[in-house]
């Protein structure tokens, strides 16, 4: 099960709203899934509410495209790392397979040897 909480700033900390009421408080926003969860605890301790998937989108204004670019550029990037190391896995093996030695393979990648020797482990 889901639930979204929309977390709306106030003097002491946040409101999160379930379904267009407001349900809780919480100082912070890192201790709001919890606090939705011990809310749906209250109303409603019959279920188990600890396995639910509580998303929290706080209302920041313009600021959430903003985060929501910098999020996804940030998910780029590391699949573009997760790339780049395969990729150079790869290529520091066959150099090796070919008989470059360690020194001239890491010469050749532009890294270290320790690095080469690394990228060479099965």
């Amino acid at each position: 099960m889901k639930v979204t909480a929309t977390a709306r700033r106030w003097d002491r900390g946040w409101e999160l709203w379930i379904d267009g009421e407001a349900a809780t408080q919480v100082a912070t926003l890192d201790r709001a899934a919890a606090q939705v969860r011990d809310y749906l605890d209250t109303i409603d301790p019959s279920a188990d509410h600890s396995t639910w998937e509580i998303e929290v989108v706080p209302e920041i204004g313009d600021l959430g495209n903003a985060v929501k670019e910098a999020r996804a550029a940030t998910e780029q990037a590391s699949t573009a790392t997760i790339d780049a190391a395969a990729k150079s896995r790869e290529v520091a093996r066959r150099l090796r397979a070919a008989g470059y030695s360690v020194t001239d393979s890491a010469a050749i990648l532009g890294v270290s040897r320790g690095r080469v020797s690394q990228l060479v482990k099965p």
